[in-house]
């Protein structure tokens, strides 16, 4: 089923391309020309959560932001293998048919896994990482309303009967609510408008890598391992301080893990750092590009 975008049309104004993986299409978005800005996103978001960096940036660099599948405007199959690996896999598939390469990668949530999962494997191809409130290490930190959703038929009944998840991301995620008007809240729900299509919401918070036997806990523990290989690229770390999800100690272990790196802090803004923040964060990130030149 395609998901109608008539309803935020104006806030997502970009041409749509698709990569086919198998028997389902990857949806990314592909704007612009120059050095390549890899925008990934989280769960319950898509491309859309990076929609004002894209029209700020697409007249100077290329940006590319793709919907992890499941997600978004990507295919929503029914059977299939939702895990950290697989879309590191689908990525990297991504990044091979453009043929990228001298990325500065821009992670959120689980785009940070996702992201640096690809890093990991392919270090030659990173030149810039930013981060906004995401993780890419091991933790048994979560809150309990996510923990929630993890227990067995209660968290398919919340997230894929009710759309709990995304309906309490957008009371919780952005603490200015003025700027969640009716057409941002459309753009974030209409991708995840039934049950079928938010098998890829419940699947990430089901692969939250809590313990040894979930498939992501080896994958993030084997990213965590290799993180120190990127002490020398630049990097930027910008966070919304008033994140219920990833707080202060996913912020002072990502400080922990590079102390060189450039820290701005949105003392303001929740876990939808760009929802409360962009207008800040744009010129930090075009600054950070301009003096860290590749």
């Amino acid at each position: 089923m395609v998901t109608d975008t008539s309803a935020f049309k104006s806030l997502y104004p970009f041409e749509s391309h698709f990569l086919d993986l198998g028997a389902n299409r990857y949806h990314y978005i592909d704007e612009g020309e120059g050095e390549t800005l890899l925008m990934l996103h989280g769960n319950p978001t898509w491309s859309f959560y990076y929609r004002n960096l894209i029209s700020a940036f697409k007249g100077r660099y290329r940006c590319i932001a793709p919907d992890h599948m499941g997600c978004g405007l990507s295919d929503k199959p029914q059977e299939y293998d939702y895990t950290l690996e697989r879309h590191i896999d689908n990525l990297e598939a991504l990044v091979d048919q453009l043929q990228l390469k001298r990325l500065t990668l821009l992670v959120h949530d689980w785009g940070g896994a996702i992201g640096m999962g690809l890093a990991v494997r392919r270090p030659e191809l990173i030149s810039r990482l930013i981060f906004f409130n995401t993780a890419a290490f091991l933790s048994d930190r979560i809150p309990f309303s996510i923990n929630l959703c993890r227990v067995p038929l209660l968290g398919a009944a919340l997230i894929r009967g009710l759309n709990a998840f995304a309906r309490a991301a957008l009371i919780r995620a952005a603490k200015h609510k003025d700027r969640l008007t009716a057409e941002v809240r459309a753009g974030y729900l209409a991708p995840y408008d039934s049950f079928a299509n938010r098998i890829a919401t419940l699947r990430f918070v089901q692969d939250i890598p809590m313990s040894a036997d979930v498939p992501s806990y080896p994958v993030v523990k084997r990213i965590e391992e290799n993180l120190a290989q990127f002490n020398t690229t630049p990097k930027m770390i910008i966070w919304g301080r008033k994140d219920f999800c990833f707080n202060f100690y996913f912020l002072n272990r990502w400080k922990e893990i590079y102390p060189d790196a450039l820290v701005h802090e949105a003392v303001d803004a929740g876990h939808y750092v760009l929802e409360d923040a962009h207008e800040r964060i744009i010129p930090w990130v075009e600054e950070f590009l301009e003096e860290n030149a590749i």
